[in-house]
């Protein structure tokens, strides 16, 4: 059968113009016809064509548009796996299997394909974190490398496949998959839905508001790109009232970063949309299109954010009984607030950033390695600072200049380079075909705008479906950059191609699939084994029965999962420790060290792991190591609470009370300390003879242990009694606790009273406990 002869129309490195009826015109477009002129601006370089997109019968784009659908709308509901492990599982099946269907189905391909500067950055940075594997953090190296193969893959893709005509596909999918995590969240403030667990509310499948109000402003753009485009009236009232409610989820947040991005995107978008309504279709509306868009569009955005939370835990101090509105007040109110920038959640990420400056001040070139601020973090505190419960800057650009030094300053300037001149080309470009492209490109201007805005003060670059945004827009922007023709650093090239290309390619992205497949299910049984542990650990604490022998049979099933989940992976410092601190409490010293040795193989500078570990060995009767890991500590943060603690503890354990007491004293009057320190500097004081410290030290304690009050009284009571020679103040502080003890235990609780004085605690045992200070003390 005589093989048909490929039509011009056929080519995917043609494009060729259309007749009204479908057929091709009788010449082809100008844009198609003449080949460009690769490299600088002045014309050097060879003459290539520029390829156009893949387009003809492939499904890409329809893959992409399904990842940025599920990514954001699905959630774990239940603790036993991350919310953003799942998300990145979506995100890199949705990449790697949009890669090898593109491959498959361009196997045979000899046209050329495209190539955009952009795709230097993260390959760049993909490399570095390659490189950095060598002589920074081995794992989280390669975690980030692994994060910039995934972001090159999905631009590369974008690049190549994502036209005009399929970007609303594309958008539909960001649109349609931020409107499902809009009603999550949706319900989680208005009926405290509890079927995602999540930290602060309402975070629909994102575990944190934060997240979830960074990747919904960074959507707006696309679902204003769609309603500017809608022709049919049904169409056009659908996409008013899911904008309208998208933002009012984000009201729902608080996250100030998101609302003043939302606030920007929306400043920029509507004048953008006046600008070049030729070539969009809302000005071409019926007046009752208009005003059912205009009407569905406040009717909702008016009515959903006046319906009042009944989620105790939205927005912080927010709370019951409060909308939509005043929840985005009360959060935007708080940035007026000294207490926000003295104890508020900015005065710790101002502590971050500048521990991260001083990070880059002494590494400007190297930087510390990919993913290693988590890590190296410890060495750059001011002195007594610790930031250990924080694993990211809160700034991206920040973040990305100290692990990346060098490299991750030409990539930041490339970047923002980039994008500023893409804007001004954007603005200045008024021929027919730069018309045409110009709202998808203020469209996917205005969403990279968004997301750099929540860069500053979030981590959206390390979240899945955050970062996914960040690929795709970059790419569908080079794309235009092709179609456009744009030279300098927007330029476009030709990659020569083979079939064996593809066809290898296509080989590795199976591979890539396997591995893929082979790391989710190991860090999925990782993290639920690690998980499980947690949950019977503190089942066990929550019962204050310990040793109870009915719970041998738990501890050791939890001791099992953790030991198998560290074996898959030993780097999970957010919740491998929980653990270990669950484990002290019950005495068990031996198990809760070695899972915090873990946790400082991994991450060597956390002073708080480190003094844990001292105090297991200091425990076991081991001082020598206790003392070797304290002398670390110390390097380290001398003036850490943890660490003051530690040595009072070892010296005094040690035969050297005078110099524990010594530094107890100091220590106590520097308000520099734990509850370790507190209690041995009274215990200190009160052998050492030294009264007035040991009363100082047991005030502080109840005061800051309310808890603990009736105890302590019993304790001043017998150094009145037996260090003091003072049975008047010890009869005062007895009878003090047994009146700070409930009415119902204090027959029980006067057993802790020196015999002697019993007889004397008849009226506190008959009195009632409504006195103030009794209430107190009993809460």
């Amino acid at each position: 059968m005589a093989k048909k002869k490929r039509s011009a129309s056929d080519r995917p490195d043609v494009q060729v113009a259309r007749a009204p009826n479908g057929g091709p015109a009788a010449t082809a477009a100008p844009a198609a016809a003449k080949p460009r002129l690769s490299g600088s601006p002045t014309g050097s370089g060879a003459i290539v064509a520029i390829p156009a997109e893949v387009t003809r019968g492939d499904w890409t784009v329809l893959i992409l548009a399904l990842m940025m659908f599920f990514a954001p709308a699905m959630g774990v509901p239940h603790e036993e796996m991350l919310q953003d492990t799942l998300k990145s599982i979506i995100v890199a099946f949705g990449a790697l299997g949009a890669a090898l269907l593109f491959f498959w189905q361009q196997r045979n391909r000899r046209e050329g394909l495209r190539w955009h500067a952009v795709m230097w950055l993260p390959l760049m940075l993909m490399v570095y974190a390659l490189i950095s594997m060598i002589w920074s953090h081995t794992y989280l190296g390669g975690v980030e490398s692994v994060r910039w193969f995934v972001f090159s893959v999905l631009l590369w893709l974008a690049l190549n496949t994502v036209s005009r005509e399929k970007l609303p596909m594309l958008a539909m999918g960001i649109h349609c998959g931020a409107v499902i995590t809009a009603l999550w969240g949706a319900l989680q403030f208005w009926f405290n839905l509890k079927y995602f667990p999540q930290g602060p509310n309402p975070a629909s499948t994102f575990v944190n508001r934060n997240f979830l109000a960074e990747f919904m402003a960074c959507t707006l753009p696309f679902s204003f790109y769609l309603i500017w485009r809608a022709r049919r009236s049904a169409e056009v009232a659908l996409l008013a009232a899911t904008l309208a409610f998208n933002l009012v989820v984000i009201m729902m947040t608080g996250t100030r970063s998101a609302l003043a991005a939302s606030v920007m995107a929306i400043l920029v978008l509507v004048p953008v949309a006046w600008f070049y309504r030729e070539q969009l279709s809302f000005p071409r509306w019926s007046s009752a299109t208009r005003i059912l868009a205009i009407g569905v569009f406040l009717s909702t955005f008016v009515g959903l954010g006046l319906v009042k939370s009944n989620n105790l835990n939205v927005a912080g101090q927010a709370g019951v009984d409060k909308n939509a509105f005043q929840v985005m007040l009360w959060r935007s109110g708080s940035m007026t607030s000294g207490y926000e920038y003295q104890q508020g959640s900015f005065s710790i990420r101002l502590v971050m950033w500048k521990a991260t400056v001083r990070m880059i001040q002494k590494r400007p070139f190297s930087g510390v390695g990919a993913g290693a601020w988590e890590a190296d973090i410890p060495l750059y505190q001011t002195e007594g600072s610790q930031l250990e419960t924080d694993y990211y800057v809160h700034n991206e650009f920040l973040q990305l200049l100290a692990e990346y030094g060098l490299v991750g300053w030409v990539m930041l300037l490339w970047l923002l380079g980039y994008l500023s001149l893409s804007a001004w080309r954007t603005v200045r470009d008024r021929s027919p075909e730069g018309k045409a492209e110009a709202p998808l490109r203020a469209m996917v201007l205005t969403s990279l705008l968004a997301f750099l805005i929540v860069s500053n003060a979030g981590f959206p670059w390390r979240l899945a479906a955050t970062g996914a945004i960040f690929a795709l827009g970059l790419g569908i922007l080079a794309a235009s950059d092709a179609r456009l023709r744009i030279a300098g650093w927007g330029s476009t090239t030709r990659l020569a191609w083979q079939p064996a290309y593809s066809q290898g390619l296509a080989v590795a992205s199976m591979m890539s699939l396997a591995l893929a497949a082979f790391i989710s299910q190991q860090a999925a049984e990782c993290e639920s084994k690690i998980v499980k542990a947690v949950k019977m650990a503190m089942t066990i604490s929550a019962s204050n029965d310990f040793n109870n022998p009915k719970w041998d049979k738990t501890k050791a099933e939890l001791l099992k999962l953790i030991k198998e989940g560290t074996d898959i992976n030993p780097h999970y410092r957010k919740i491998t420790p929980m653990v270990g601190d669950e484990l002290a409490r019950w005495g068990d010293w031996r198990n809760a060290t070695w899972i915090w040795e873990t946790v400082v193989s991994s991450r060597p500078y956390v002073v708080a792991i480190m003094t844990n570990v001292a105090r297991g060995y200091a425990s076991m009767g081991n001082p020598e190591k206790a003392l070797e890991m304290l002398s670390r500590a110390k390097k380290i943060q001398p003036k850490a609470t943890s660490v003051l603690s530690l040595e009072v503890v070892l010296l005094s354990r040690t035969g050297k009370e005078p110099q524990a007491l010594k530094l107890a004293r100091d220590s106590v009057n520097a308000d520099l300390y734990d509850f370790d320190l507190i209690n041995a500097a009274f215990v200190l004081a009160w052998r050492g003879g030294d009264f007035p410290l040991a009363i100082k030290a047991m005030e502080t304690r109840m005061r800051g242990w309310p808890n603990t009050r009736a105890a302590g009284l019993i304790q001043l009571g017998n150094m009145y009694q037996t260090g003091m020679n003072d049975n008047a103040r010890a009869v005062g502080a007895f009878r003090e606790a047994v009146m700070a003890t409930p009415p119902n235990e204090r027959q029980a609780f006067l057993s802790q009273v020196p015999a002697q004085f019993r007889s004397q605690m008849g009226v506190a045992l008959t009195a009632p406990a409504t006195t103030t200070q009794t209430s107190a003390s009993s809460k």
